[in-house]
């Protein structure tokens, strides 16, 4: 049994499906349409980065973790999320076909690790997508003044999330130009936003507001304990604080939440013209991009107000109203809009993309890997997404299970780190258009970071993973070990 779920699919058999026309046994409709370039693939990654994590994490943050120092969490972890970027721009790029650390994980360390990464992709990204649809359902009413019954969490069915579901989902489905085009419409709108918001809210900034830039120390005045505390609180014995470096170190640790997802670009290697030039450009480019973005905004509106006053849940429109330019408010909630909605675009395209390879392989029915005739994409994986992410938009406040979205980011980033060094000694003669300089230092460097982050993380985050986990476990020893592609040939 031990050598079967640790069998790994070969490189060229991964190659040979992303671009052969056919399956292995000669049927049709296995492979994705080349039609991204590097700037389509920067649009859906800022797509998916730029959202949640840039119009909420950055007032919660410097209020109560890091203060202006919550500038320096959103660097470190930018750094964090780059030294990954580096290892899944290797993998991509050698590799390019849908899936991710899916495929890469089943190419280097086995069947069952690979079941394990997709089962917690899904994961990632059907939650990340519910989150968002109902936080773009409460942006919605606040911005139109629509009904509590139908709009934002008091309604008892939020149609609002589940609109805007159906709506992108129908985008997904079409075509993956269509939602290239509609993505990178959105974005262009969110990034002038924040290039507005730090130019004119650079004018406002005063020296005071930024003085202490990490404040000093202070204990948590009603500690965390229990199930709720991290994970290293809990094994160390760690007593949390605010505010002076551990505060920034915290933050960072939240504020990394901001840049998951970017992944979803490497999803797409199957559908890039040039991959082996494109993916690592979109992968680099995205998180450079963003990282400059949050760093500016989060410096711009700590120096605007002083960081105790800022407002949790609109910290960027509260900063101008307290300084006399209210006017921007409607401006800065047309951006969030725009960008929650191309997060939960971009999440359901990546959903599609990851259940796709995993129905190719037989891991799930292959069924569901069905590429339609005219479309060009999972359309019946992808609309079995759609009513998952709908179901849970419409029904569940998702707020306690936000933190799933970055434990299961986390791990897919500690697997693909690890998967670098493995794949250079198993298959050295690989051709790799681009590579992970001093490796392995790069990669090692990498996992140890995203462990780190992971145990600032609650118990109660840990027991829902790894309850998530064994289930998926048990779905792969009971259906996809004796079904999978690789089993028909032992």
């Amino acid at each position: 049994m031990s050598d079967s779920i640790l069998r790994t699919k070969p490189v060229e058999d991964v190659l040979a499906q992303a671009g052969d026309p056919g399956t292995e046994d000669g049927s049709s409709g296995s492979r994705l349409r080349r039609h991204l370039g590097a700037g389509d693939l920067m649009g859906f990654g800022i797509g998916i980065v730029i959202g949640t994590g840039i119009f909420t994490l950055t007032g919660i943050e410097a209020k109560n973790h890091a203060g202006p120092g919550v500038v320096i969490s959103f660097a470190i972890a930018g750094v964090v999320s780059l030294l990954a970027a580096l290892c899944y721009a290797e993998m991509a790029a050698a590799v390019p076909t849908a899936g991710s650390a899916y495929t890469y994980a089943y190419a280097t360390i086995g069947e069952v690790f690979a079941w394990i990464i997709g089962w917690d992709l899904i994961l990632e990204f059907a939650l990340g997508a519910a989150v968002v649809a109902r936080g773009w359902s409460g942006y919605m009413r606040q911005l139109f003044d629509l009904p509590t019954s139908l709009f934002g969490e008091q309604a008892p069915v939020n149609f609002g999330a589940v609109a805007i579901v159906l709506v992108l989902g129908v985008v997904a489905v079409v075509g993956i130009r269509e939602s290239a085009r509609v993505t990178n419409t959105l974005v262009a709108i969110k990034v002038a936003i924040c290039f507005f918001v730090i130019i004119a809210g650079a004018f406002f900034v005063k020296g005071a507001n930024l003085t202490p830039f990490i404040p000093p120390a202070e204990p948590v005045k009603a500690g965390v304990s229990g199930i709720k505390q991290p994970l290293s609180q809990a094994v160390f014995g760690i007593e949390p604080t605010a505010f002076g470096f551990a505060g920034v170190l915290t933050a960072a640790a939240v504020v990394f939440f901001a840049y998951t997802g970017f992944e979803a670009v490497a999803n797409l290697g199957e559908e890039t013209k040039r991959p082996s030039r494109d993916l690592p450009l979109g992968l680099l480019g995205t998180l450079g991009i963003c990282t400059v973005l949050y760093i500016g905004v989060s410096l711009v509106i700590t120096g605007m107000v002083p960081y105790g006053q800022l407002d949790e849940g609109a910290p960027i429109a509260s900063a101008f109203k307290a300084v006399g330019a209210g006017w921007a408010a409607t401006l800065i909630s047309i951006a969030a809009v725009a960008g929650l909605t191309s997060v939960i675009l971009v999440d359901i395209v990546a959903m599609g993309r990851i259940g796709f390879s995993m129905g190719r392989d037989r891991l799930l029915p292959p069924a569901v890997a069905k590429v339609h005739p005219k479309w060009g994409t999972p359309y019946r994986i992808t609309m079995g997404t759609i009513v998952l992410v709908a179901l849970l938009a419409a029904f569940i406040p998702l707020k306690d299970l936000a933190d799933l979205v970055s434990i299961g980011t986390l791990f897919a980033f500690v697997v693909v780190s690890i998967a670098v060094p493995i794949l250079r000694r198993t298959r050295p003669d690989m051709k790799r258009p681009f590579r992970v300089p001093f490796n392995p230092v790069i990669p090692v460097l990498s996992a140890l970071a995203c462990l780190y982050l992971m145990t600032n993380l609650s118990l109660e985050t840990w027991s829902r993973f790894l309850i998530w986990m064994v289930l998926g476990l048990g779905i792969y020893l009971v259906y996809g070990r004796r079904n999978a592609r690789l089993a028909q040939r032992d």
